[in-house]
């Protein structure tokens, strides 16, 4: 099923809206994620979907039929909270079937789809257990279950696995991706995690303060972010964010990030790469990923002095946490930058090292507004 937002406005009362003019279209059996930190209107866009906030403005279309109005019970949508909002008085068995016995559905339909959703889940042998008998992880697969069951147009699910602990939050995504390529049934996810929609999505929206700011696949949010909050809200650890300028002009000019003082260099990149450049004053702000962030032992021209305060082990890889002498203005976010090292690798504390950009995997942004600049 098709959703189609156009100007979804929702206000409370004489506050801020809380929802500012969403348009969107998600696409029949899309996995779609909604992304975004508190209070940013995600939960809300959901729940106008699904029927239970009503829209102060603007219009909700599924699958061709304008639903602005229309009770969320008519709108054929099963929805996944936080919460796993399981009976805890009945079985799994119960659990799964009660939406079922009240539609009427025949007692042997209601055992078949029991039964092919508890293979689905693996909850086989839990079916005769309550609630209070079952891990986190068992209660969240039963109340997507319960979803799973009625067989809806449209799943919508509320950050369905943050009650959960790490592993298990690992395992039920996995299960959760599983679900939806075998069923391919249309899902709005919504969540803070952005490891979560990365892995999840076959698109997101990332949202703020209300507002859609930027919706494309994982790879577009992640390498070509619309904007300074995308760039950052996306990726951990959060993207490097220097102060910089274009120098020279014509068909070669380039970005460059100079150093507070003598000796301590420059990070510098063509930007003869079809890059549309307007910024003000030729002030620019540098994006650049720790893993596209190199580390040399030694000075060279276009490289940056930085000087290492710790390593951060992190499994397979490790982070230099580094910071830059006297760069007061030059991070306007943070007072360090990390960068990607070799899980073995070891820098001392207070090693001199050298900054090095990884060919062209750098984002430019106005300085003023935020906003990318984009490539023609």
């Amino acid at each position: 099923m098709t959703i189609v937002l156009t100007d979804v406005v929702k206000t409370y009362g004489a506050q801020t809206p809380a929802v500012r003019g969403i348009t969107l279209e998600i696409q029949d059996g899309e996995f779609f994620t909604l992304l975004g930190p508190s209070g940013c209107g995600k939960t809300t866009t959901l729940r106008m979907i699904a029927g239970l906030e009503s829209v102060t403005s603007g219009a909700i279309v599924l699958r061709g039929r304008d639903v602005t109005d229309v009770p969320a019970r008519d709108r054929d949508v099963a929805m996944v909270f936080q919460s796993y909002a399981l009976y805890p008085h009945m079985t799994v068995r119960d659990n799964l079937g009660l939406n079922l016995q009240v539609r009427r559905i025949s007692k042997k339909e209601v055992r078949e789809r029991i039964e092919q959703v508890a293979r689905m889940l693996q909850l086989e042998g839990l079916l005769d257990r309550k609630p209070g008998q079952l891990s986190g992880g068992q209660r969240q697969r039963v109340a997507l279950g319960r979803a799973v069951i009625r067989r809806p147009n449209v799943f919508l699910m509320d950050e369905p696995l943050s009650n959960l602990d790490l592993k298990l939050r690992e395992e039920t995504r996995t299960e959760l991706k599983k679900l939806h390529e075998s069923l391919r049934i249309t899902t709005v996810y919504v969540t803070h995690d952005q490891s979560e929609a990365l892995v999840l999505s076959d698109r997101i929206g990332v949202m703020n303060d209300g507002e859609l700011l930027q919706v494309g696949n994982p790879h577009e949010v992640y390498s070509r972010p619309a904007d300074v909050f995308v760039a950052r809200f996306i990726g951990s650890p959060s993207i490097n964010i220097f102060a910089g300028s274009i120098r020279g002009n014509g068909a070669k000019p380039a970005v460059e990030v100079v150093g507070p003082g003598d000796g301590t260099g420059a990070l510098t990149r063509p930007i003869d790469l079809g890059w549309t450049v307007t910024p003000p004053s030729g002030q620019v702000l540098l994006g650049v990923r720790p893993e596209d962030l190199v580390i040399h032992r030694s000075a060279a021209p276009d490289r940056l002095r930085a000087v290492v305060e710790f390593v951060q082990p992190m499994g397979s890889v490790s982070y230099a946490v580094l910071r830059i002498p006297d760069g007061d203005g030059l991070l306007p976010d943070r007072e360090h930058i990390m960068a990607a090292i070799g899980p073995d690798e070891t820098i001392p504390h207070g090693t001199v090292v050298w900054l090095d950009i990884r060919g062209d995997r750098f984002c430019l942004f106005n300085s003023q507004s935020g906003m990318a600049l984009t490539k023609a």
